[in-house]
């Protein structure tokens, strides 16, 4: 039997902070667990970042992930939310460093891709594709977008990692098919 493979995701921010993991045994990935971290409790946005920092901490230690997938901030216009979004994303960054794990940064439109087929899709697209990917029941679905949005970052990671260029040890598709052309249709 494979060894088991656990991803954590996350979808940072400075109100509500989204989290999920999968894992594999090297044949498909399935749901662990997904939720939120609600802030907006704590009008101190450092208490907020302390509180990032706690959380996924305690998820690394409760849930022990091999990685992390985070979704890296897009460019707004509103520099301030820029920046808290980012020190946001920074502190889940250090506390995965903290406890030595890799982390891999994956742009918005990035995992929408790998989940859908569309970098385009909207948050709801991206939750139903979840559920139907992941086989989790209506009932277990998190109304909270943010978790599934975090979900999606640990499935695109996944996809990422299952890919015949990784699996190989290679750089680039050309590099794989140098490997690899005995078995390339000519």
């Amino acid at each position: 039997m494979a060894q088991k493979h656990r991803v954590l995701g996350i979808d940072p921010g400075t109100n509500v902070m989204g989290y999920g993991i999968i894992e594999s045994d090297g044949k498909n990935p399935h749901l662990v667990v997904m939720g939120t971290l609600k802030l907006s409790k704590f009008e101190n946005h450092y208490m907020r970042l302390n509180r990032i920092y706690e959380r996924v901490s305690g998820l690394i230690t409760q849930y022990s992930p091999d990685e992390l997938a985070i979704e890296a901030p897009f460019f707004g216009k509103n520099v301030q939310s820029m920046l808290k979004l980012g020190r946001a994303q920074g502190v889940a960054m250090a506390a995965a460093i903290h406890h030595e794990l890799p982390i891999t940064e994956y742009a918005p439109l990035k995992i929408k891709l790998a989940v859908t087929g569309n970098g385009s899709a909207s948050k709801e697209q991206v939750a139903d594709m979840l559920r139907r990917i992941l086989h989790i029941p209506q009932e277990k679905m998190d109304p909270q977008l943010d978790a599934t949005d975090a979900v999606a970052a640990a499935l695109c990671h996944y996809y990422q990692m299952k890919s015949p260029i990784l699996e190989k040890g290679c750089k680039s598709w050309k590099e794989y098919i140098a490997k690899n052309s005995d078995k390339v249709i000519k």
